[in-house]
This record gives C-alpha cells, sequence and structure tokens, in this order.
C-alpha cells in the first residue's frame, strides 16, 4: 500500500498563472496579491509563470524553445490558480495558446481563479468559459473563485493594482476559501496518484 504525501514535508506546488499580455495590463500586481495570500496561507510553495513573457508559439510545435521551457514548470505544477482579466466576455487569446499548447501538464489537478474586470461581474464570465476548457483537459476546476469588479476602482494614482482598496476583508476570505479548496483537492488527487497514474 502506497503511504499518502505528507503536505508538512512535500508542501503543494502551486503555479499561478500571469493570464494577460497586454499592454498596461493589471495582471502582474494582482497575480503578485494572489500568490501573496497563498504564502500567507501555508502549504504551498509557489511558482509565478507570466504568459507574457513565456511567449508561446501559435504552432503545437512540442520542440519550441518556449515550450521546452514552460512545460516542466506547469508539469511539477500540483494546482494552478489562473490569474484572468475578461476580454468581450471572455478570456485572453494568450491563455488560450497556453492552454492549447499543452495537454498531459494539466491532467488531474485542480485549477482555482482570480478573475477581475471594469464592470460587476469582475471576470466571471471569462471564469465559466475557462472551466468548460479545462474540463475537456482533464483539470478539475474547484468551486469558489476570487473576483475583482470594478478593477479600476482598486487602482493607485499611478494604475497599479492596490489590494487594499475596495472591500479587502471580502477578497479575503474568498482568497481563504479558494485556497482551501485547492490545498484538498491537490492533496488528494497527488496522493492517489501516487497509488494509481492518471492516464498518461
Amino acid at each position: 500500500m502506497t503511504d499518502t504525501v505528507d503536505p508538512s514535508t512535500n508542501p503543494i506546488r502551486l503555479a499561478v498563472l500571469v493570464a494577460s499580455a497586454r499592454h498596461g495590463r493589471l495582471a502582474p500586481g494582482i497575480a503578485e496579491w494572489a500568490a501573496e495570500r497563498a504564502g500567507l496561507h501555508g502549504g504551498f510553495t509557489v511558482d509565478l509563470i507570466d504568459l507574457a513573457q513565456a511567449a508561446l508559439p501559435d504552432s503545437l510545435d512540442s520542440s519550441a524553445p518556449q515550450r521546452q521551457t514552460i512545460a516542466p514548470r506547469l508539469d511539477q505544477a500540483d494546482a494552478f490558480l489562473v490569474v484572468v482579466p475578461e476580454y468581450n466576455r471572455s478570456f485572453p487569446g494568450v491563455l488560450k495558446t497556453a492552454l492549447d499548447s499543452f495537454r498531459l501538464e494539466w491532467q488531474a489537478k485542480p485549477v482555482g481563479f482570480v478573475s477581475y474586470g471594469l464592470g460587476m461581474s469582475g471576470g466571471l464570465r471569462a471564469v465559466e468559459q475557462l472551466r468548460l476548457v479545462f474540463s475537456e483537459l482533464h483539470a478539475m476546476c474547484v468551486r469558489d473563485s476570487v473576483a475583482l469588479p470594478r478593477i479600476n476602482e482598486s487602482l493607485t494614482p499611478d494604475g497599479r493594482f492596490n489590494g487594499n482598496e475596495g472591500d479587502q476583508t471580502g477578497r479575503e476570505q474568498a482568497a481563504k476559501l479558494m485556497l482551501d479548496q485547492l490545498l484538498w483537492w491537490a492533496q488528494a488527487l497527488r496522493n492517489h496518484k501516487s497509488a494509481h497514474p492518471y492516464g498518461r
């Protein structure tokens, strides 16, 4: 019988994906806030992956150097946290390219979301579409997410994200709930896969 993995000696490896490549994007600052929440939560080691810097090719050529650089980091992750804006009621093309460029790296791992937008939805329409895509990739999305509506009201005078502005208590509570679920599912899936590898 295979022993379960002890999270105190082998923490969950959480990949935080910065899923925007637009000029003037807010995603890096929001991703830093999310990564800090994960670090304070306990049980996670965090790898911040900026998809804009990954510069993935449009083709699915597995030999492309950009793909070979990011693939091991995704493969080693036990869970994913996607920081995503809503563009035109959907999610950015750079994220779709990343999702389509890999397959096994996503399988049987939990995914959480921090979304944001200018309107009241806070990016939830992008998240709902991403749930369908991740399901097709055999990943498991946790139920609760963090939505940051009216993101322009949470910016500093120089246009950067300020996590202390807006409903800070609500954000912290939502982040903890989502991270609790990510940690539970990541531990459960990692332990089960150690005895029963998922269809690779």
